[in-house]
């Protein structure tokens, strides 16, 4: 259940809040041998997650330095902007210290009066491992400055894309599904469960023979991807 925001929060920054407590609560709550287990099923996603930061850092950070938070011309990081799916919150809270989570914790029971991300702090993002649509977001100036006469650099762009369908995008067994389906049958429900409450997402996954009409989760929220 999702908590009514105060005043003084947004209904984004409660949903995140919400999800963020859930997983804590989840991982506090079982033995270390699950959370193990847990930590060995997003263990192909974290080489991807290294390979596309270390794209991005030598080769968009010196820009996204320049147009977001020097020139402040970059349409990335708005306000109540950014799209976290739930498994984001799982994998970034396995990999992330106390300190770190609590940190977010705070910064969202806070009213945000600025323009910007809530998440986004002095140095950059309080994630440890931001959301993948902050990660693949490329404003039109920077994709053009980098890839317009390096076609070898686009294609490298192309094949993240690819890998990250192989995560989130459910044609198939894919983690981001599987994560939500582990809370779900402990009893948590979030409408950052794309997976199982986007009609988009349900939809792919129907063509893909993964999903039948009444399958738990079907239409809780949202529709995001409609």
């Amino acid at each position: 259940m999702i908590s009514t925001p105060p005043d003084t929060i947004t209904a984004w920054q409660a949903e995140q809040l919400d999800a963020l407590r859930m997983v804590r609560r989840y991982l506090a709550g079982i033995k270390s041998d699950g959370r193990e287990r847990l930590r060995v099923s997003v263990a192909k996603y974290l080489p991807f997650r290294r390979d596309l930061d270390a794209f991005l850092a030598r080769h968009f950070n010196h820009i996204c330095t320049r147009n977001c938070y020097t020139n402040n011309k970059s349409a990335c990081c708005g306000k109540d902007s950014i799209i976290t799916f739930f498994a984001e919150v799982v994998i970034n809270t396995l990999v992330s210290t106390e300190e770190e989570l609590d940190l977010l914790m705070d910064v969202l029971k806070q009213s945000n009066k600025g323009l910007k991300c809530v998440y986004l702090g002095a140095k950059g993002c309080l994630w440890r491992l931001r959301p993948l649509v902050c990660a693949l977001f490329l404003c039109d100036p920077a994709e053009a400055e980098v890839f317009h006469s390096n076609a070898r650099l686009r294609s490298q762009w192309s094949l993240f894309k690819d890998r990250e369908k192989t995560f989130k995008w459910p044609d198939r067994v894919v983690l981001f599904d599987d994560l939500e389906k582990i809370f779900i049958t402990a009893g948590y429900h979030s409408p950052l469960m794309y997976c199982h409450t986007s009609p988009g997402l349900l939809r792919v996954k129907r063509s893909a023979g993964l999903y039948t009409a009444g399958s738990q989760g079907e239409n809780r929220s949202g529709n995001l991807f409609q």
